[in-house]
């Protein structure tokens, strides 16, 4: 984990109190989309994190993991595999059920999209609780061990990094 502030993000980032609801401050990173010499340095300073690693496939969180997991798998040169709520993939998928604080979920992969051998990268923006990649991990772990995570921004008051079985890293970290 890497304990890093980098104003260039920094300045793009906003924060929304009481987004969605009361109590929340939402972290808004979508003005980095909009600004392409910071989202291409945001890719590459992300792949940085993972340089010592070697991967096989990337997957992602939708929606807004795959605005980061696509291009870094591209980088990189292998797959993508989306991990999607059930029920939106088609096809025989495999699915992982998770607790939220109001009720259950389930995401999914397709079956054929990850082997035993494969080195995943799962790749999503924020890793605030970290109920729903710790899930992802479940699911992909039920396929192979090779898992590692990566982040953008970490909610270091949320402790979602408690909950997370993987190694991970994350670029930027926040106390909201």
């Amino acid at each position: 984990m890497q304990d890093t502030k980098l104003p260039r993000y920094e300045s793009l980032i906003r924060r929304f109190p009481d987004f969605p609801k009361p109590g929340i401050v939402f972290i808004d990173w979508m003005p980095v989309l909009g600004d392409a010499r910071a989202f291409d340095e945001l890719i590459k300073d992300m792949m940085a994190l993972v340089s010592d690693q070697q991967f096989t496939k990337v997957a992602s969180l939708e929606t807004r993991g795959y605005f980061l997991g696509l291009p870094i798998a591209h980088e990189l040169g292998v797959p993508f595999v989306p991990v999607r709520k059930k029920g939106k993939l088609p096809g025989p998928c495999i699915s992982q059920e998770y607790e939220l604080e109001y009720g259950k979920a389930a995401i999914e992969i397709q079956q054929d999209a990850i082997s035993r051998g494969d080195a995943v990268l799962v790749v999503d923006d924020l890793l605030a609780t970290g109920g729903t990649m710790r899930a992802a991990n479940q699911l992909i772990g039920r396929i192979t061990h090779r898992v590692f995570d990566l982040f953008f921004i970490e909610l270091d008051g949320l402790h979602g990094a408690e909950l997370l079985d993987a190694p991970f890293r994350s670029l930027y970290h926040t106390r909201e």
